[in-house]
């Protein structure tokens, strides 16, 4: 990951930045960001004139380089920032990220009064942008190590950049979590990572159940999923603890290591990436490493049911009836709608044993998401208005997208089943917001205090776009270390 320093001034680097405001309306005329500190030499004129004559426009993330031989610094890059805002922030960081990718040191001049939030968009766009998952060390990866920001107040944004870092890097680890292939990653991998990267804060709390301990304990629906593993299936339980927290939040996280849809197959374009079905569980665990590492005053406990979709002889069959956590029953249309059957479990044993005071769950869970909403927007549910409104909020403050669906009430007599207590897999269409459904009656007491989020689309980037690069995006990480911050 890069290393960002906050530094009091610029002194003489090899490669400058100089932001780019947009002028109101766009479009050619821009100017220089008001307000930079000290310049090295004849920089700000010739930089001053370099704006019209490159015919920026300001647009956030549009870089205009100038090379300057036998001069320091040796280079300008002109970076736009729109409007200052931090989205515009964050893409300029994202464009410096691929643009500086030859060179191993940048400095970027800071306006004098940049507010915290500038810096926050700068530094996430500049951290995620540069992210690469390499299993080995060979291939092309960024030259760019150390990035320079020069403010007029280093200390003012400490804290800022501390949190930056921390959600950069949260993210990053869940985009290597969904990244790694499944040759590599199972249930039992994935509790050993979060393992890792618990250790060492005394006031996280790890359980993992292995698959005796769930038997005894009758997770029939994670049990049902993993059964058709060679893998045997893992329930995580991450508990972030810190003295005086007034609030306590269940995180749960969809975590099917890999998805073959089972006996209802999938055909295999579809199978190709179904290493990323558990980026739902990534994101959990991510957030929760987060909240500790930035110590907020909030409980937080991640459940992340993990197991891998396989097919054998002992693979869970449509028509089955399988006894959750709790003991409500569903029958199986479709193994290939499992995500649903193993978070039942998760939230049925967070709303009995745990009883926290909201209950969230994300999950790369139906198809339907991106038929409703497109590849970049999570689909969200929940009864909760002001909830729903404060994690959009969280969302799009952190340049993630969300968009609040229906808990359609007509839908609900889809679920009934004959045989058991729900049908778990409706062919009704509606798929996204059928799952909803069917997820809801596992809520207990807490439905009023839950949210789904249905986030299969955003969970990956067919290409690099702004500060997703290809490959998992880690959706929903950034989202909840908004969030949970406002809960304290």
């Amino acid at each position: 990951m890069l290393a960002i320093r906050l530094v009091d001034g610029a002194e003489r680097p090899d490669v400058l930045v100089l932001p780019v405001r947009s002028v109101e309306g766009g479009g050619v005329p821009a100017a220089l960001s008001p307000d930079l500190p000290v310049l090295p030499d004849d920089v700000l004129t010739e930089a001053t004139a370099l704006v019209p004559a490159t015919r920026a426009t300001g647009r956030a993330g549009e870089v205009h380089p100038h090379l300057r031989p036998g001069r320091t610094p040796g280079r300008l890059l002109l970076v736009g920032i729109g409007s200052g805002d931090e989205p515009g922030w964050r893409a300029a960081g994202a464009a410096l990220a691929r643009a500086g990718s030859n060179e191993t040191q940048i400095t970027i001049a800071m306006p004098a009064d940049v507010p915290p939030e500038a810096v926050r968009g700068l530094v996430e766009g500049l951290l995620l942008a540069s992210y690469r998952f390499r299993l080995t060390e060979a291939g092309d990866t960024p030259a760019l190590a150390d990035v320079d920001l020069a403010v007029t107040d280093p200390a003012r944004y400490a804290y800022t950049l501390e949190r930056a870092e921390v959600t950069a890097r949260m993210t990053r680890l869940a985009r290597d979590l969904t990244n790694t292939p499944s040759s590599v990653k199972n249930p039992q991998w994935f509790a050993e990572r979060v393992e890792e990267a618990a250790t060492g804060h005394p006031d996280l709390h790890l359980r993992v159940r292995e698959p005796d301990e769930l038997a005894a304990e009758g997770f029939g629906g994670i049990l049902a999923v993993g059964g058709g593993s060679a893998s045997g299936p893992r329930l995580v339980e991450l508990d972030w603890r810190p003295a005086g927290a007034r609030t306590h939040v269940v995180l749960v996280g969809k975590g099917i290591t890999f998805d073959t849809g089972g006996i209802s197959i999938k055909p295999v374009p579809a199978m190709k990436l179904m290493r990323k079905d558990m980026a739902g569980a990534a994101a959990v665990v991510a957030a929760t490493l987060g909240a500790a590492a930035l110590r907020l005053p909030v409980r937080v406990t991640t459940l992340a049911p993990l197991a891998e979709n396989a097919v054998s002889g002992s693979a869970f069959r449509p028509g089955d009836v399988i006894t959750h956590y709790g003991g409500v029953t569903s029958e199986t249309t479709n193994s290939d709608a499992e995500g649903r059957l193993v978070l039942a479990d998760a939230l049925a044993y967070a709303v009995a044993e745990l009883k926290p005071d909201l209950l969230i769950d994300l999950a790369t869970l139906t198809g339907a998401n991106a038929v409703a909403l497109g590849k970049r927007t999570g689909a969200l549910y929940s009864e909760n208005d002001e909830l729903a409104a404060d994690v959009l909020a969280a969302i799009d403050a952190a340049g993630e997208a969300a968009w609040r669906m229906p808990l359609t009430a007509d839908y609900v007599e889809h679920l009934a089943s004959e045989v058991a207590d729900l049908y778990s897999a409706p062919n009704q269409g509606g798929g996204s917001v059928l799952a909803a459904l069917y997820l809801r009656e596992f809520t207990g007491d807490l439905r009023q205090r839950w949210l789904h989020v249905d986030m299969s689309a955003p969970s990956w980037a067919d290409a690099d776009s702004a500060e997703l690069t290809r490959g998992a995006t880690g959706w929903g990480v950034r989202s909840l270390l908004r969030w949970l911050p406002t809960l304290g």
